[in-house]
């Protein structure tokens, strides 16, 4: 089986809560405390850029409105993507995922690159952001994992850079997630700590998968989860979690 790419703890959409999601401040803070993994969002812009984002829409974290996937790199570009978290993060632009590759190397950090396809997009996404991954991380000493709720979208991902480590997401583990697994070649499964319990946690291992949750930010249960078997904590909380790894 292939190695796990990831370390323990993994702040969620770039810096937990600690500061604005999917921005490249937010990879600051998250190794100013100490944390070396982060997870984010990979969605194409109108024009058919990928760009670090979760919504399909602007209007929760940024100062635009409307559909990503209808909006060019533009009028995309130019909005606020942390006044809406705090003044002090005013300006704080939304990222190219190319750009986002970039500092991830400089600071070496290890990512979970969750491909988040608008819908109808499914194909193009995984397919346009494997390609920029793979050639953001060429000669890489670690690779990036890519995940996603879509299959579709991972599929493309492994036709278009079959080297680079696949997990699928799911919320409950599904009762044919060996089948999907296998199916795809991925790495392993990320799911919802919420619904994993220790049995399921050794289901994944004695497979010899590779195993993350999302979203723990108690670190009692982040060590319980570790206890599990748990390779991967994804936490809005690395300042805490990580005292738990």
């Amino acid at each position: 089986m292939n190695q796990w790419p990831l370390p323990r703890v993994l702040a969620h959409r770039c810096g937990g809560t600690l500061a604005p999601e999917n921005t490249l401040i937010g990879l600051e803070f998250a190794v100013a405390h100490r944390c070396y993994g982060v997870e984010f969002d990979v969605m194409l812009s109108g024009s058919g850029t990928p760009i670090l984002i979760h919504d399909e829409t602007l209007d929760r974290t940024t100062t635009g409105f409307g559909r990503v996937c209808d909006t060019p790199d533009a009028a995309l570009l130019g909005l606020d993507a942390g006044a809406w978290h705090s003044g002090r993060f005013a300006g704080e632009r939304v990222p190219l995922f190319a750009d986002a590759i970039r500092r991830c190397r400089a600071l070496a950090i290890a990512a979970n690159v969750e491909i988040k396809p608008a819908e109808g997009f499914e194909l193009a996404t995984g397919r346009v952001a494997a390609a920029v991954a793979a050639a953001g991380w060429a000669g890489a000493d670690r690779l990036p994992l890519l995940s996603s709720f879509s299959v579709t979208a991972l599929a493309a991902a492994a036709e278009a850079a079959p080297h680079l480590p696949r997990a699928i997401l799911f919320d409950a583990l599904a009762p044919d997630w060996l089948e999907q697994v296998r199916a795809l070649g991925a790495v392993g499964v990320v799911c919802n700590a919420k619904r994993l319990d220790a049995a399921t946690a050794a289901a994944v291992k004695q497979h010899g998968f590779g195993l993350a949750v999302y979203t723990e930010n108690d670190p009692l249960r982040a060590r319980q989860l570790f206890d599990f078997g748990v390779d991967s904590v994804i936490t809005d909380r690395p300042d805490l979690v990580t005292t738990a790894s």
